[in-house]
């Protein structure tokens, strides 16, 4: 027995069908991710009659339907209010069709007919409201696109964007599926375009116009061109494997999107899609804003579920392990939370902290020690927290769970098993990686060679200046300051200060340099601006003991900070950072 097509439906029925929930999305499904580019592109290779694939429904009888979630279809589609699909309430349902294949393609046919979409205008704030108006997607009716790629103009277009374009006739794509017949193209045709008192339409125009909105028509109401296979097996190992096979290119699911579609299958007490999406949302809010996802938490559960085997395999997803990941559920999401938030407080968040593995150690050593909130803030666990924080910071200097980071992760684990409720064991963690290319002990050479020639802009870079200002506190702001300002260094400029034509191109190559970085309070660097380093010093710090402990806490020469002094003022820096990072590292 194997599937075949079944007779190929229209647009429209299948766009009522959305409306309508019969058509729906199991939870195995990835959420929505097209942007309107793609769905502009889709409605193009529509017009122009190429083939945009199969799709595979998953017919659900009655007595089935209640055995398992699902989702509708995202109708209004929003990057700051709405991009995950809500369950559906199918109590009383006779049955449903479940789309196993071609979610992202019904989507956007959907949103481009019936829904909208709203993304952020290029220039304004994210947290401005109105930066996120609903577009609708309309059709040029006066001439084929501009872009190379595509033949036809889509766009998704704002009301305001709409009557900005008075020399283009945008016509709503949605209203097609108002038409019930030929005739309707053509009248709409002559009323809007051919006798327009607007302004006068060509005679090519009017020819372009019916032909654009007849093929829309055709395409939409009478074509068949949703081309599908029909499953109709309750047998969710059967299904899953279907889905995993069909899903195997195009946009590629995650592994998180198939582990948990059978999470969702297996666990009893808690919804695994909603509790997944709810607390990656929740943990991305904390401090800056971090940059957790799906398969971060599910690679931590199985880590901290102690499961020997913990690459993301869906061996690994049997039952047996996904009951025990959902009985310590609560309590892995807690160790999870404590240990974003301990390294938001060491001044980390999702643009500087380079792997998100690295905290997997860190919430299992809060997991199996159960630690409580105030380990965070304590005084008393201040020396222990150090400890968590070098051993981040060398980690993620040294890249240690780049590439396939199971290895390591694993033998991090057995260590901080047998070191139980101890402070953190940086020590025994930096021996049993001695000498191997997961080391993370640190040479004179490595110090020489690459912390010390580290660039502004750089996640190493804001690494190693938090290890050399490590007293400070970070639940407080903090910048990157170029102690001679960056602003300052154009030829111009250091001409006038009496730098020489021969090292002006070696002052531009060295303004970035980490050894003219400092961690400057948010403020204080206002204030700051693009005052000349050396006027800044004198107006800030006027007595000699104001002097003296500034270029102490910033590991600073005492000499004059002109820019003549700028290449004086780097080696005197170098040497003692280098001196520094010595002691730290060692």
């Amino acid at each position: 027995i194997y599937m075949a097509y079944e007779t190929p439906l229209t647009i429209a029925e299948v766009m009522q069908n959305i409306s309508a929930n019969k058509y729906v999305l199991p939870s195995i499904q990835r959420e929505y991710v097209w942007s309107t580019n793609q769905i502009e592109t889709l409605f193009d290779s529509l017009m122009r009659d190429y083939p945009i694939g199969t799709f595979l429904f998953w017919e659900i009888d009655k007595e089935y339907v209640k055995k398992f979630d699902f989702y509708e279809f995202i109708k209004n589609y929003s990057e700051n209010q709405n991009i995950h699909n809500q369950k559906t309430n199918l109590s009383g349902s006779d049955g449903v069709t479940a789309v196993l294949d071609g979610q992202q393609r019904l989507t956007s046919i959907y949103l481009g007919l019936k829904g909208t979409y709203a993304y952020k205008t290029k220039y304004l704030a994210r947290k401005n409201q109105n930066a996120y108006p609903a577009r609708k997607l309309y059709l040029n009716l006066l001439s084929s696109s501009n872009d190379s790629d595509n033949e036809y103009d889509f766009k998704f277009l704002s009301d305001k964007e709409v009557k900005n374009n008075q020399n283009v006739h945008w016509f709503e794509v949605g209203k097609i599926l108002d038409m019930r017949e030929d005739g309707d193209v053509s009248m709409y045709v002559t009323d809007n375009i051919s006798y327009s008192n607007e302004f006068q339409y060509t005679r090519e125009q009017a020819r372009f116009a019916v032909n654009a909105l007849s093929r829309l028509y055709n395409v939409m109401n009478k074509a068949g061109t949703i081309c599908y296979y029909r499953e109709k097996s309750s047998e969710l190992d059967k299904v899953l494997n279907i889905f995993i096979r069909v899903n195997s290119g195009g946009t590629k699911l995650s592994y998180s999107d198939l582990l948990l579609s059978i999470a969702s299958a297996q666990w009893e007490k808690y919804d695994a899609r909603e509790e997944l999406i709810s607390f990656v949302d929740d943990i991305n809010a904390i401090g800056d804003g971090f940059n957790i996802n799906k398969d971060f938490v599910l690679k931590t559960a199985l880590v901290l579920s102690d499961f020997p085997n913990i690459a993301f395999k869906v061996d690994n997803f049997n039952k047996v392990n996904m009951m025990k990941i959902e009985s310590l559920w609560d309590d892995i999401k807690k160790a999870v939370r404590q240990s974003v938030l301990l390294v938001s407080s060491f001044g980390y968040s999702g643009e500087t902290l380079t792997s998100n593995n690295a905290l997997i150690p860190i919430a299992y050593y809060f997991f199996i020690n159960e630690l409580p909130d105030n380990f965070i803030s304590s005084g008393k666990t201040k020396e222990n927290r150090d400890k968590i924080k070098k051993w981040l910071m060398r980690s993620l200097l040294k890249k240690v769970f780049s590439g396939q980071p199971d290895n390591v992760l694993r033998h991090i684990r057995e260590i901080l098993k047998i070191n139980g409720a101890n402070d953190f064991p940086i020590e025994k963690i930096i021996d049993k990686f001695k000498g191997t290319n997961k080391s993370i002990q640190f040479t004179e050479e490595d110090i020489d060679e690459f912390l010390l020639n580290l660039k502004y802009g750089k996640s190493d870079t804001v690494t190693t200046l938090m290890l050399l200002y490590s007293s400070l506190d970070f639940n407080n702001k903090f910048h990157v300051d170029h102690m001679y300002p960056k602003s300052k260094f154009t030829k111009t400029y250091l001409r006038k200060h009496g730098v020489q034509e021969n090292e002006l191109n070696w002052y531009l190559e060295n303004v970035n340099n980490i050894c003219n970085l400092q961690l400057l309070a948010a403020q204080l660097n206002e204030e700051k601006l693009a005052t000349d380093f050396d006027e800044w010093f004198t107006s800030q710090y006027k007595t000699d003991n104001e002097r003296y402990q500034y270029r102490n806490i910033n590991y600073l020469p005492d000499i004059d900070y002109t820019y003549e002094n700028y290449p004086l003022f780097l080696e005197k820096r170098r040497e003692l950072l280098k001196s520094q990072l010595n002691k730290i590292l060692a």
